[in-house]
C-alpha cells in the first residue's frame, strides 16, 4: 500500500507490527485483572504490563534513530522536536511530540491491542482517542531530567479531566540510567501549578503543603524494555539524570476518554487545526482507537 505523507490521514494499522484480534475472545487475553485496575485506582499508576516483543522494539527503535535526524523527510510533521531540551548544559534529553504522523511503527503502536485494552478498562471501559505522543530520550553518560510534575497541568484546555498516560520503555529502564519516578497516591493532591518540565527536578516540591511533602517518598519504576506503564493525569511523576552506560529511550501515549472537550480556542498542537471551547475533541488527529462496544479496531475507521 502506498501511504500519503501524512500517516494521521489513516487511523487503522499500516503496518505488519501487529495483528488486530478477530473476536472477543482473542480481545479477552489482552484484558487487565479487577487487582489491576483496582492498585491503578489506589495507587495512581500501574506498572510492568507487556506491550511489545523485543522485535517490534528493534523496529521502533530503528525508526526512531531516522526520526531524529532534523533532515528526514517528514520532520515538519512533529508538533515539536528538540534535540535537546534540557535546561543543563551538561545534559541531553530529546523530547518530540508527533512522530505518530511519520512512520508506520510509532504510528501503529497507537493501535496496538494490548495497549488499547487496558487503556480503555483504565478510562472506566469506554471509547478511546488518541491525545498526543511523545518521545524522551536520555544518551549514556550524560542524559536529563524530566522534573517533577503533573501531565494534566499542561492539558488544562481539555475539560473534563479523564485522561491517561502510558510510559512504555525502549530500552531496558533501571535507577542507574533514570528510569521513571512515581509518588504514590499524588494523584489526590489536586492540581498544581506546572514547572518547567526539563528544568530543575524539584522545582515543583516548592509548591507542596507540609502534607504533601511528609508524604513524597518517590517510587522507581524499573522495567524491561517493550513493557509500561500507566498513571493518573494528576500523579507526580518524574526521572533523574543517566549517567550510566546505557542510553533509555522510552515513548509515551496520552489518551483520554470519548467525550472530552476543548477549553481553549486556540490550536492545541501545532499545525493542528483549533477545536473551539466547548465543542468535542475530534476529527483525524484525535481519532478513536478503541470502542468496547465495537469489539474491534486497527482495520478501518470506528
Amino acid at each position: 500500500m502506498e501511504l500519503s505523507q501524512d500517516l494521521a490521514d489513516y487511523n487503522y494499522l499500516v503496518s505488519d507490527l501487529f495483528e488486530v484480534p478477530a473476536s472477543p475472545e482473542e480481545w479477552g487475553k489482552y484484558r487487565l485483572t479487577d487487582d489491576q485496575i483496582s492498585y491503578f485506582n489506589r495507587y495512581g499508576y500501574l506498572s510492568n504490563v507487556k506491550l511489545l516483543d523485543e522485535w517490534q522494539v528493534d523496529r521502533l527503535n530503528r525508526e526512531l534513530t531516522e526520526i531524529q535526524d532534523p533532515k528526514h523527510p517528514r520532520h515538519h510533521l512533529f508538533y515539536e522536536f528538540h534535540s535537546n531540551e534540557s535546561t543543563d548544559p551538561n545534559t541531553v534529553i530529546f523530547h518530540s511530540l508527533g512522530h505518530w504522523r511519520i512512520t508506520p511503527g510509532f504510528h501503529d503502536i497507537l493501535w496496538n491491542p494490548a495497549f488499547v485494552m487496558a487503556a480503555s478498562q483504565l478510562l472506566g471501559n469506554v471509547a478511546v482517542r488518541f491525545w498526543h505522543d511523545q518521545l524522551f530520550c536520555k544518551p549514556a553518560r550524560h542524559g536529563g531530567v524530566v522534573a517533577w510534575h503533573q501531565d494534566y497541568s499542561y492539558w488544562t484546555r481539555t475539560v473534563p479531566m479523564n485522561h491517561l498516560t502510558c510510559w512504555v520503555g525502549l530500552d531496558d529502564a533501571s535507577k542507574e540510567n533514570g528510569c521513571l519516578h512515581y509518588i504514590p497516591q499524588s494523584h489526590h493532591w489536586g492540581l498544581l501549578d506546572r514547572p518547567v518540565l526539563t528544568g530543575e527536578m524539584d522545582d515543583l516540591k516548592g509548591l507542596l503543603s507540609e502534607e504533601q511533602k511528609q508524604a513524597f517518598h518517590p517510587v522507581a519504576i524499573e522495567m524491561k524494555k517493550g513493557y509500561a506503564s500507566f498513571h493518573h493525569p494528576l500523579l507526580v511523576h518524574g526521572s533523574y539524570e543517566n549517567f550510566s552506560d546505557r542510553s533509555r529511550r522510552a515513548f509515551v501515549l496520552n489518551v483520554f476518554a470519548d467525550g472530552v472537550m476543548s477549553n481553549s480556542n486556540e490550536a492545541v498542537l501545532k499545525g493542528v487545526p483549533a477545536i473551539k471551547t466547548g465543542q468535542k475533541m475530534e476529527g483525524k488527529f484525535f481519532p478513536v482507537i478503541y470502542d468496547p462496544a465495537g469489539l474491534t479496531n486497527g482495520n478501518q475507521a470506528i
